[in-house]
């Protein structure tokens, strides 16, 4: 595969020199078969939420990455248009483009380069708390899906006790200057912390009602990250006893 050396580097740079993860190489090694390994189960929850149809339309994903949903989805019969901010990563999606097609361009969510209406579903998956603002981000996502169309997003949760970046327990809502010393204290490099949103329900609300959706499912069936550590005894009841979930998965559809 053309793309395999570039994947590789671009998923190193990430996961080793940006993030400092201990098990960076089995993570990168996930990412050399993404549309297999990771992504395939995100496509499978997709069709159990949003139905057989989801993909049988005009598609676009938003903080699309290396690419490897949108192979998915290609083959599967959507025509997919893919965006991500990072120039890395369109390039990588172009050599992918070359073998399986698709589409790509480098844009911000916050200034999608479609016109209003021009996609049936519109997928947003751990991309909105990458944004500069949510508010706009959510509204350029809602004008570019047409009216009766569909919309995924899923983000981490603030509520939760896991910080899934980094990969590390957290405490929710932990301020950021706490945050950057805790990072710091685990030998982890803390700048990306700046360029994340800690996320609740109540915000995306917000974010959706004012761009004109006020109709949205929520739905959760994924495990939290931090049933793994050693104080997953106490954090189970913290996730039974609230209305907490790891992780904030939504579908709307335009009215």
């Amino acid at each position: 595969m053309d793309w395999l050396e570039p994947v590789r580097r671009y998923y190193t740079h990430y996961y080793r020199d940006t993030l400092a993860i201990p098990d960076w190489r089995t993570l990168v090694t996930l990412r050399e078969d993404e549309e297999e390994r990771l992504e395939r189960q995100h496509l499978e929850r997709v069709r159990r939420l949003v139905g057989p149809d989801a993909f049988n339309g005009r598609m676009l994903n938003v903080g699309c990455g290396t690419g490897g949903f949108n192979v998915l989805v290609s083959r599967a019969g959507a025509r997919a248009v893919g965006v991500d901010e990072s120039g890395d990563a369109i390039d990588i999606c172009g050599l992918k483009a070359r073998k399986v097609g698709g589409v790509f361009a480098q844009a911000q969510a916050e200034a999608l380069p479609f016109r209003d209406g021009a996609f049936d579903f519109v997928y947003c998956f751990s991309a909105i708390e990458h944004v500069h603002s949510i508010a706009q981000s959510i509204r350029e996502i809602v004008r570019v899906t047409r009216r009766g169309g569909t919309i995924y997003l899923h983000t981490n949760n603030a509520w939760a006790f896991h910080e899934g970046h980094y990969k590390v327990l957290w405490l929710p809502f932990m301020p950021r200057p706490l945050g950057r010393l805790y990072l710091r204290a685990l030998g982890r490099p803390p700048a990306y912390l700046n360029t994340l949103w800690r996320l609740t329900p109540r915000q995306l609300t917000r974010a959706f009602r004012a761009a004109g959706i006020r109709e949205l499912a929520f739905h959760d069936n994924d495990r939290p990250r931090e049933s793994g550590s050693r104080l997953w005894p106490l954090l189970r009841w913290y996730y039974a006893l609230t209305p907490a979930t790891p992780f904030i998965e939504i579908v709307a559809r335009r009215p």
